[in-house]
């Protein structure tokens, strides 16, 4: 089946309780340009045209997504994620045809474009593997010891900072993530439990303003953005 006639299920990890806000609302349920983080995240995924489908994972303990106007779309549907993101993707894969392609993308970057998730749906292309956003590191990079002086400069040469969305086969996904987490693996993101299993993911370079909301300072910048994304129609 040709990439073009594959579904295409889009996943959002919000079981996460974002501590480093200082919030007293998970960090995805901030107000952001007159709605949440998460409902900006979710108004772009469920708008494109080629995403058949929306999986969000949830913590069970979650009393504010039902009340966001997107919680009844009918492209959308909630699942019970887990402590850690990687238990949630799992999670959230398990309802996921085995044939289909999946976009996992963090619930706090609401900056995203349909035109960043095309050109990663294209790369495939190029990377039948699969493929991530990235952004190439602009500043002078240092390593440090534990007392945090500085041991060493670290060349910026394609080195890059990795973006979401991060597009794989499902089955594979699936079968990398489990197989990865039953070894104890540490996996910080989908890419890394693909990589770990020796299947090397392509990376393009996405948009600078795809941000994640992670300090209070984050969501002055990621209003800016929205507003700009408004006049060029995303």
């Amino acid at each position: 089946m040709s990439q073009s006639t594959k579904q295409i299920i889009a996943i959002v990890p919000a079981a996460g309780i974002g501590s480093r806000m200082g919030a007293e609302v998970p960090k995805q349920y901030l107000a952001l340009n007159e709605q949440s983080i998460l409902g900006h995240t979710l108004d772009c995924l469920l708008s494109h045209p080629k995403i058949t489908s929306v999986i969000i994972a949830l913590n069970p303990q979650d009393k504010y997504f039902s009340a966001l106007p997107q919680a009844t779309h009918p492209k959308l549907l909630t699942v019970i994620g887990g402590n850690e993101r990687a238990d949630s993707v799992l999670a959230a894969l398990r309802y996921a045809a085995e044939d289909s392609w999946v976009l996992v993308h963090d619930a706090a970057r609401p900056c995203l474009s349909h035109l960043d998730i095309d050109k990663l749906i294209a790369a495939t292309t190029v990377f039948p593997q699969g493929a991530i956003l990235g952004a190439p590191v602009r500043d002078t990079m240092k390593r440090s010891k534990d007392n945090d002086e500085i041991c060493s400069t670290v060349s910026r040469d394609k080195l890059w900072h990795a973006l979401t969305p991060q597009y794989f086969p499902v089955k594979a996904l699936k079968d990398n993530l489990e197989a990865a987490l039953a070894a104890g693996a540490v996996i910080t993101d989908e890419a890394s439990a693909m990589e770990w299993a020796g299947i090397m993911p392509g990376i393009i370079s996405g948009r600078a303003d795809n941000i994640k909301v992670t300090h209070p300072d984050d969501l002055q910048l990621a209003s800016l953005f929205l507003n700009n994304l408004s006049c060029q129609g995303k």
